[in-house]
């Protein structure tokens, strides 16, 4: 097989071990996912999901993110590390929303990588999630499970998102990066792989040279 022909064989198992291919932070609508993916940054999805709900509750929207001092942001976020800095970005970035965007998220990369804070990463998760458009989230997991598994040869986020879009199909890149997550965690880690209970063992080059 081919590298196309291989990747579409990863996506077809991963939908079979993980059929709601879902974003592992909560929210509830684009501002609030946007806001969620720069807490993320070093820190964990489950940390900022124990944030969010207090930050969404002071603070619902745009205006009130707008009209708040980058103290009270920085009140509810402390504990998400770099707090000053992602204050700082989520402040300027939904003033940037409101003023030149009309309160509602960019839909297109250009205008998305424009807002404070952003980058790749989170511009296609929103083009994917929000918008549905074609997306590769190079995070961590899918830079290090892609590379084991031949699809990619790169650990630069942006090589790595370039050479998926060759090769794995438009309308299943977004899901495809957040299944990817979920194998990374429960059974491709990156210390202690499990590789005897992997469901992608035969497809995988790294599994086969340490067979060998």
């Amino acid at each position: 097989m081919n590298k196309k022909q291989t990747c579409a064989k990863i996506v077809e198992i991963l939908k079979n071990q993980y059929p709601d291919a879902l974003c592992s932070l909560q929210y509830s609508d684009p501002i609030q996912l946007i806001i969620a993916v720069r807490l993320s940054a070093q820190c964990t999805d489950a940390r900022v999901n124990m944030v969010t709900p207090g930050l969404f509750a002071a603070l619902p929207d745009v205006d009130a993110f707008c009209n708040s001092d980058i103290s009270e942001i920085e009140k509810h976020i402390q504990s998400c590390g770099l707090y000053r800095t992602k204050a700082k970005d989520i402040k300027n970035m939904c003033l940037m929303i409101r003023d030149e965007f009309g309160g509602k998220l960019p839909d297109n990369m250009d205008d998305l990588l424009r807002l404070p804070g952003v980058g790749r990463k989170t511009a296609n998760l929103i083009m994917g999630d929000v918008y549905g458009q074609p997306a590769i989230v190079a995070d961590t997991h899918c830079i290090r499970i892609s590379g084991r598994l031949g699809l990619t040869d790169s650990k630069d986020p942006y090589k790595v998102e370039m050479q998926l879009r060759k090769i794995i199909e438009p309308s299943e890149g977004s899901d495809f990066c957040h299944r990817i997550v979920l194998f990374g965690r429960d059974i491709c880690s990156a210390r202690a792989p499990k590789c005897d209970i992997c469901p992608l063992s035969e497809l995988c080059p790294t599994y086969k040279k340490q067979k060998d």
